[in-house]
């Protein structure tokens, strides 16, 4: 199973236990989108509706939104069922009869780098904006942390799963490097902006397996050895009090479309 239809099986949970986009950041993409409320908002992999709840509460409903899960899709529908704006589509992108629709603004939160190949993605997004449109890709970044407890539980997925171990992902300047270059690539975007907002999030022991069982990476373990390694993980938190501190960061994206 490859790693972006991990999340339709566990629809109800990831839309319980994933945290929610800081409210600044919608309001970052719209000041620099220059937005009005009947603007057209595209989203690319919507999930359970995260990014759509943000621009709602802030009185932007004009939203269509591509989402490849049908599980997923099913119930940020009924989640919008009342919102006349806001429409679902159960579709992969890529693959997407946009009917020469056009849009004011493209977002995409933790779900762009799953569109292959990106150059095609970013093409697609372009032609699919409207002159003088607006990108706002935004992707939650994982921040390793090195006091206890994380410093047994990274011991812990070094015996489960080396992959897992978050001292080989990219760093944060990393990323950002990268994902400007695939940004401004092929000249279609300009005046690229990064924004980054962090903040603590707590969990108890039973919420963070649920969040981590929520993560694609760890959805690719087989069960038994994830049902292991999650057993062994709780058992270090609930250890250390039963309560985690976990540092979370997101990183935007905003760029405008070239003439």
């Amino acid at each position: 199973m490859e790693r972006k239809n991990t999340f339709n099986e566990i629809a109800n949970e990831y839309d319980k236990y994933r945290p929610p986009y800081p409210e600044q950041l919608f309001r970052d993409i719209l000041e620099f989108a220059e937005l009005k409320a009947n603007n057209e908002i595209l989203e690319i992999g919507c999930g359970t509706g995260l990014a759509p709840t943000g621009f709602v509460n802030l009185g932007y409903s004009n939203i269509t939104a591509i989402e490849l899960g049908e599980n997923l899709a099913e119930l940020t529908r009924q989640k919008f069922r009342n919102k006349q704006g806001v429409k679902i589509i159960n579709s992969q992108f890529e693959t997407w009869n946009h009917e020469n629709e056009k849009f004011n603004l493209a977002i995409s939160g933790t779900a762009f780098h799953f569109v292959q190949p990106q150059e095609f993605g970013y093409r697609k997004v372009f032609d699919l904006l409207r002159d003088q449109g607006t990108i706002g890709f935004f992707w939650t970044v994982h921040v390793p942390s090195y006091i206890e407890p994380y410093n047994e539980i990274r011991e812990i997925y070094r015996k489960y799963d080396p992959q897992l171990d978050d001292t080989q992902n990219p760093s944060l300047e990393q990323i950002i490097k990268d994902r400007s270059k695939l940004t401004l690539m092929d000249g279609l975007f300009k005046d690229l902006e990064v924004k980054q907002y962090t903040w603590d999030h707590h969990f108890t022991a039973s919420e963070y397996i649920s969040l981590l069982n929520t993560n694609s990476r760890h959805r690719l373990v087989p069960e038994d050895v994830r049902n292991e390694l999650f057993g062994e993980i709780r058992e270090v938190i609930e250890r250390y009090g039963g309560n985690l501190v976990k540092p979370q960061a997101v990183v935007l994206f905003l760029a405008k479309k070239r003439p």
